[in-house]
């Protein structure tokens, strides 16, 4: 059993959120704590002046929300929303803050993750803890 759990979640429809944290579930000792996680990619340059004033804390807002109503279910789970690159800030956030298992879900990896990676391979190829990888 693990003390202190790390679920990235990723909003995208190829991503199982929800059989990522039944399995934080099952792996937090007792009195163990779970962080939900979610990391807001930069926008790039040349699209920030398409995007509409405050959209970013909004967003920032509604995510916390969403986290917040998959926590239930835990005796200790909080939730955290951070700007940065997915795999790099993931990996800092889990060494930092003493996270000894990340369970994240993946997609199955197509022909552009062998060349780019995908995020959880990172996780996994980087992470010094424990990684629970979920398809």
């Amino acid at each position: 059993m693990y003390s202190h759990i790390l679920v990235p979640v990723s909003f995208d429809d190829d991503r199982n959120a929800e059989a990522a944290i039944d399995v934080a579930k099952k792996l937090v000792a007792t009195g163990g704590k779970v962080t939900l996680f979610h990391v807001m990619e930069q926008i790039p340059r040349y699209a920030v002046q398409y995007i509409p004033d405050g959209f970013h804390d909004d967003a920032q807002k509604a995510i916390l929300v969403a986290l917040a109503e998959m926590t239930s279910g835990f005796e200790k789970a909080n939730s955290v929303v951070v700007d940065g690159h997915s795999g790099r800030t993931i990996l800092d956030w889990a060494e930092e803050h003493d996270v000894d298992c990340v369970v994240i879900a993946s997609h199955r990896p197509g022909m552009q993750d062998y060349f780019l990676g995908s995020t959880a391979s990172q996780v996994v190829r980087h992470a010094k803890c424990a990684v629970h990888v979920i398809r």
